[in-house]
């Protein structure tokens, strides 16, 4: 695809970078085959291709405005269109950077600066977890679209002592400790069983990923560079064998840290360091099936779905390692249809685009329980949330399984 860049674009690197990618575009459309929103509207400007279009229309100075922002609105960013591109299209970038563009030129009505601003700050703030609790003693006293925002989670449980040589890093995070404590404890506890010591750095929190794709760059910058200060000290003891991020929407984006600040000096370095270090779970537990079963109690097998997050199976190419490390350890894992398709949670869009995102979930969830499962499980706390809003099936992270059956 050509790229004229505007007068305005062509000496940013935001443009340049815009442009690079746009090049590889070759019009084919197979993205479109694979993009949930097209498939739900059947609109050309809600799929990539047509996304593209639009932002390159933009680059190149043509007038935009609230239909842009619209159609890039839209965008899940599921990046199912990347994993379905034969020229290597990085949309998931270009969308970002269209996005920052477009909301540097276009107002919003107050309503949504409203809104979008709540979101950046409320979720990633430190009186994220009181309040929520406090919406939590609420709960029965609410309509049912807000209960729904508000699951029941299971107890955290005991954290294992620090007894291990080898040791990694969990990601403090923001919103999952507070709505489903249960799931770093488990993570905690699974790899207690196979050599890791466990650490939560008081000083880490949000990975970035809650502003950043709000259009929120600097602002995410600062939490990324926050969270890097704070792993730095325990990274340079040398012993640190990874940096654990158990939900998979904010391990992609730690995975992302040495990009994201490539050209800052001060810290680009570090944040290839860090980038390198994160890992998702299944990354040190699939070759440790071994040293898993030894420490399982023997139950009877268990039907259920795994529901692989985008960020997993998109945006981290992780696919096909947890179900095979379930059925390894016992579980029946039935397939699902449209495994490849998101389910509409991501991130914050099942708030700002609520009718979009509960049709997404009413097919996930009609592929989810079509086998007839007993549990649903999944790799990421948003996609846990959502799909537990729609369905009466017990609906779990899957380390939380495993922990489930340690002896």
């Amino acid at each position: 695809m050509d790229v004229q860049l505007a007068a305005w674009a062509a000496g940013t690197k935001q443009g340049h970078e815009a442009q690079e990618i746009l090049r590889r575009c070759v019009h084919c459309g197979f993205c479109t085959a694979t993009c949930p929103t097209y498939q739900l509207l059947g609109d050309e400007l809600d799929g990539p291709r047509g996304r593209i279009y639009l932002m390159k229309e933009m680059l190149e100075g043509k007038p935009v405005g609230r239909q842009t922002q619209t159609h890039l609105d839209r965008c899940l960013t599921c990046r199912n269109c990347e994993t379905t591109c034969p020229s290597g299209v990085a949309y998931g970038r270009l969308i970002d950077i269209g996005r920052e563009l477009v909301e540097s030129r276009v107002p919003r009505p107050l309503s949504q600066r409203w809104l979008r601003g709540a979101l950046r700050w409320g979720l990633t703030s430190p009186w994220f977890a009181p309040a929520y609790r406090l919406g939590r003693a609420l709960r029965p006293l609410m309509p049912s679209v807000l209960q729904a925002k508000l699951p029941i989670s299971a107890p955290a449980g005991l954290w294992p002592a620090q007894r291990h040589t080898a040791r990694v890093l969990l990601l403090k995070g923001c919103v999952q400790p507070a709505m489903f404590p249960a799931i770093d404890a488990a993570t905690a506890r699974v790899l207690d069983a196979v050599g890791y010591s466990s650490q939560v750095i008081a000083r880490s929190g949000c990975c970035g990923a809650v502003k950043h794709h709000l259009a929120d760059a600097e602002g995410a910058l600062v939490d990324v560079r926050r969270n890097i200060d704070a792993w730095w000290p325990e990274v340079q003891k040398g012993d640190v064998a990874g940096i654990v991020v158990n939900a998979s929407g904010c391990g992609v984006m730690v995975k992302d840290y040495g990009e994201l600040l490539r050209d800052d000096p001060a810290y680009a370095d570090r944040a290839a360091q860090i980038a390198r270090l994160a890992k998702d779970p299944i990354e040190l537990l699939a070759d440790k099936r071994e040293a898993l079963l030894k420490t399982m109690a023997r139950r009877p097998g268990q039907r259920v779905v795994y529901h692989p997050p985008c960020t997993q199976q998109h945006g981290m190419k992780i696919r096909g390692q947890v179900e095979a490390l379930l059925v390894a350890l016992g579980a029946e894992v039935a397939p699902i249809a449209d495994a490849h398709l998101c389910c509409g949670s991501a991130g914050t869009y099942s708030i700002l685009q609520p009718s979009l995102s509960k049709a997404l979930l009413r097919q996930k969830v009609e592929s989810l329980t079509a086998p007839g499962p007993e549990m649903i499980l999944s790799a990421n706390v948003g996609c846990i949330g959502h799909l537990a809003s729609g369905t009466d099936l017990p609906v779990r992270h899957w380390l939380e399984w495993l922990d489930e059956r340690l002896v």
